[in-house]
């Protein structure tokens, strides 16, 4: 499926490999509101590399590994708003794409909302959504490392406070 990419490339310059940019086709690159808006306001014939501050080489080869495949096996749109909160929609492709550590995880959620590429931000966040999902707040602290500094005291007011939204 080569033939959705003009030939144009754009170079990107990862914030930890300042001496190897990364180059890809302009449409990958403007999947990225963020990288869009650089390049039109660098104009097109520029040669210069854009600096992605915020994204590591590793995160950003995730980045365009995803975007490369958004290309070039387009999803449908569709005009039902309720499919965008479904997080149990995800493609094999995407799945596995996701399937990865929680840092990278995290750090591909990070980059996706600095380059604002709303299909790789709403895939990363529907990963974690369903990583949660069904659990308990313990199984959750468990599952993201994360300490309870509740006292028993406010974990129980806050359970109570809360228990219409348990399911019984």
């Amino acid at each position: 499926m080569a033939d959705v990419y003009s030939g144009q490339l754009v170079k990107l310059q990862p914030s930890d490999a300042s001496d190897t940019p990364i180059e890809v086709p302009i449409e990958v690159a403007n999947m990225s509101v963020t990288i869009k808006n650089m390049l039109e306001d660098l104009g097109s014939s520029s040669d210069v590399p854009i600096p992605l501050h915020n994204v590591t080489q590793k995160i950003l080869n995730k980045v365009v590994e995803y975007c490369k495949h958004a290309c070039e096996h387009p999803t449908p749109k569709t005009e039902d708003k309720k499919d965008d909160k479904k997080s149990d929609d995800i493609s094999p492709w995407d799945k596995e794409f996701c399937n990865v550590d929680q840092a990278t995880l995290f750090e591909l959620i990070l980059a996706a909302n600095y380059l604002d590429i709303k299909p790789l931000l709403d895939l990363t966040c529907k990963t974690v959504a369903n990583m949660i999902k069904g659990k308990t707040p313990e199984e959750i602290r468990k599952t993201f490392n994360i300490k309870n500094d509740f006292t028993p005291e406010e974990e129980e007011k806050v359970r109570k406070e809360n228990e219409w939204c348990e399911e019984r």
